[in-house]
């Protein structure tokens, strides 16, 4: 039996993370260590981190819909090849080295950063799209799905900058475009670590229900506040989510 205040410890992170990812992303940076650190290996602390934040992503996901913010009917192209993508890297991550990975995504995400701090105006407001949405969604649906399933960190800042950059959506909607994909990726690869037994139900519901929680209350900051609000929160993510990388690399 797990202890009441371990169950109540991970309900607060979860809760801290679904607040951050619902704005920004790097959930991930809270609930993981937290559940490395109680004990779960990688893969299980993995898998039970993909159950709490399907949670967390498609209650952010579900008010976005509910407020006008993404419609469902437009991301189902993208939703379609990111659960492709996240089948893929799931079964490539039994069989594929993830270092190369790891030392390449600090730098990816250091870029992002740089270019968010020098584009002041990118965000602000919806603009013309540089890319048709088929083909958008099926390039980036099958690439960060597949990065999603494979190794994870940062996905929502990758989906987030490419909708801003070549879809031309304003920051808010953007956000809220990721959550859908977030959800997607977060839910196929969780069917998997299912199927494989390394998911933890007690302590991934009980984190699933502060993830719920922490992600209403950070999609409707996003919602209200917009995106003056967001971009430092999402910069300051990303970098906290590079230096956790390099990091983890340099140990």
């Amino acid at each position: 039996m797990v202890p009441e205040l371990l169950l109540l410890l991970l309900f607060c992170a979860a809760f801290a993370a679904g607040l951050v990812d619902s704005i920004a992303g790097g959930g991930g940076l809270i609930t993981v260590p937290v559940l490395m650190g109680i004990g779960l290996s990688p893969q299980m602390a993995l898998g039970t981190n993909k159950l709490q934040g399907s949670f967390g992503s498609g209650s952010a996901m579900l008010h976005f819909v509910r407020a006008g913010t993404v419609k469902l009917k437009d991301c189902w192209a993208g939703m379609l090849w990111t659960a492709v993508g996240a089948a893929l890297g799931v079964g490539a991550v039994q069989l594929l080295d993830s270092s190369l990975l790891k030392q390449l995504i600090p730098w990816l995400l250091v870029a992002i950063a740089v270019y968010m701090l020098i584009s002041p105006r990118l965000g602000v407001e919806d603009s013309h799209a540089r890319m048709e949405a088929g083909p958008f969604y099926l390039l980036f649906g099958l690439s960060i799905g597949f990065y999603d399933g494979f190794f994870g960190p940062g996905t929502g800042s990758f989906w987030t900058v490419a909708l801003m950059m070549l879809l031309g959506c304003s920051m808010v909607r953007a956000t809220a475009t990721t959550k859908v994909m977030n959800f997607t990726s977060n839910f196929v690869a969780l069917l998997f670590f299912l199927s494989a037994g390394q998911v933890r139900l007690l302590e991934g519901l009980v984190m699933g229900a502060g993830q719920f929680l922490g992600a209403r209350v950070g999609s409707r900051l996003v919602i209200t506040r917009g995106t003056a609000f967001i971009r430092p929160v999402f910069i300051c993510v990303v970098l906290a989510l590079v230096g956790r990388l390099i990091y983890l690399n340099l140990r």
